[in-house]
């Protein structure tokens, strides 16, 4: 066919616009009040679920106070009611209902639970529920406000039999569905009531250093100690790398207890949303809705200023009640103080890397598999260090550039269709200490009195 006019077509453009990573969305791993959820509503066990509000988690997932079995709700709890942060992707466990009977003989109004759970929910006599005046964790004894009457296996006890660490520690691998879902990459990894595992801590962890094979993110963990010079112990003999942040202890609202990794996601997430989505900014020294501190037990921690920083010392993030009421305290990974490296040890230099890195990966997915050429080459580059030039000019990295070094990219290497990259950047670092050195001046003296 001829032709015969004035025709026009569009140029593929050689730049890409960056499409950034997310960061602050926590993946949390509990276990949620299923049961009492209507069926139609219900979010299915062991499948993410992704909630912007209380009101929508409440909904699939119920809420339960009883937050030693079910930490989602006090996941759900802080970070929506408190922090007012969102989205929040969630994925429930299995909720496994277990009960004991037992004889009632009229008189006796102790009863052991040989499983010995965290808490009894419940106690029916007869299938009425009757009142728990107290229950022992340790020995597993329950104690009823009166007698039940005689009665063959009239007395039930029911309570969560909670899932296993390595139950848990397989559940973490759930996080790789989250692209697939939603879209959307979680950057935390949390596990309140399960992280003070080795196991599942471990699990986290290593899951942190691949999501997907390739995305990064922070698994906050928690230790459980009764003291601080126990918790230090705890993080010492243990093994905990950059992936990790380590918190301890559990912080109170009123009644409410809430694990320290609850409250550094929460923080985290504030602060990212601050900065426009950015995470170059350290938790610590930063607010947090809690009025006290206290370990597993419920017993009150009260820190000073030198047992907070013995803590820090040893790669453990604590809360301070210092000036201005309490705040996160602390501002190294697990990795510290094993560690030399910057980008290893410091919170929010470790964690814009790990933005850096999963934003390359996301706007640059789609140049796969393109020949190699100059154009696609200079491309890259030329997109990568005008958006590096945007954040230094926005002050969130000191500086930064992006480099093909021929070095790195033998001609062997190039002929088998892979290209090295190389980034330079440089995030600030975290005020860790701020010295002033004041010196008397004589010569002030004499200028103020001549």
């Amino acid at each position: 066919m001829v032709n015969h006019g004035v025709f026009t077509r569009y140029a593929e453009n050689a730049l890409s616009t960056m499409a950034t990573a997310v960061c602050g969305i926590p993946f949390v791993i509990g276990i949620a009040p299923l049961a009492s959820v209507d069926e139609e509503d219900r979010a299915p066990a062991n499948v993410p679920f992704l909630a912007t509000s209380f009101a929508e988690a409440e909904k699939a997932l119920g809420f339960s106070d009883n937050w030693t079995d079910y930490g989602i709700s006090e996941f759900m709890y802080y970070h929506f009611r408190l922090a007012g942060v969102q989205p929040v992707i969630f994925l429930p466990l299995t909720e496994t209902i277990s009960s004991q009977q037992f004889n009632g003989d009229g008189t006796a109004t102790e009863f052991t639970i040989t499983a010995k759970p965290d808490t009894v929910q419940k106690v029916e006599v007869g299938g009425t529920e009757v009142t728990v005046s107290s229950y022992d964790k340790a020995t597993g004894k329950v104690t009823l406000a009166s007698a039940p009457a005689s009665g063959t296996d009239n007395v039930e006890a029911f309570y969560l039999s909670k899932p296993s660490a390595a139950t848990v520690a397989a559940a973490v691998d759930k996080i790789d569905l989250c692209m697939a879902m939603f879209g959307v990459i979680p950057d935390l990894i949390v596990a309140p009531g399960f992280s003070h595992e080795t196991t599942v801590a471990a699990a986290m962890a290593a899951k942190a250093a691949a999501v997907n094979g390739m995305f990064h993110a922070k698994a906050i963990v928690d230790i459980e100690a009764a003291s601080y010079t126990a918790a230090v112990t705890a993080k010492n003999g243990g093994t905990f790398t950059e992936t990790e942040i380590v918190c301890w202890p559990h912080g109170k609202l009123g009644d409410m207890v809430f694990h320290g990794s609850t409250i550094e996601a929460g923080r985290l997430a504030q602060t990212d949303v601050d900065n426009e989505g950015v995470p170059y900014e350290s938790p610590s020294n930063k607010a947090i809705f809690i009025d006290s501190l206290c370990d597993g037990e419920g017993q009150e921690i009260i820190l000073t200023l030198e047992q907070a920083n013995i803590l820090n010392a040893a790669g453990i993030c604590t809360a301070l009640n210092f000036m201005g009421g309490y705040k996160c305290w602390g501002n190294y990974t697990g990795a510290y103080p094993a560690s030399t490296a910057v980008e290893e040890y410091f919170i929010p230099v470790g964690r814009m890397f790990d933005w850096v890195a999963n934003t390359l990966i996301k706007t640059f997915w789609s140049k796969l598999d393109k020949p190699i050429t100059r154009r696609l080459l200079d491309g890259i580059l030329d997109s990568c260090n005008i958006w590096l030039n945007g954040l230094v000019g926005r002050g969130y990295l000191l500086g930064g550039r992006a480099e093909m070094i021929a070095d790195e990219n033998p001609v062997t290497d190039l002929m088998a269709g892979i290209v090295r990259l190389h980034l330079f950047l440089t995030p600030p670092s975290p005020a860790q200490e701020i010295d002033f050195v004041l010196e008397y001046d004589a010569s002030y003296v004499e200028s103020a009195l001549s």
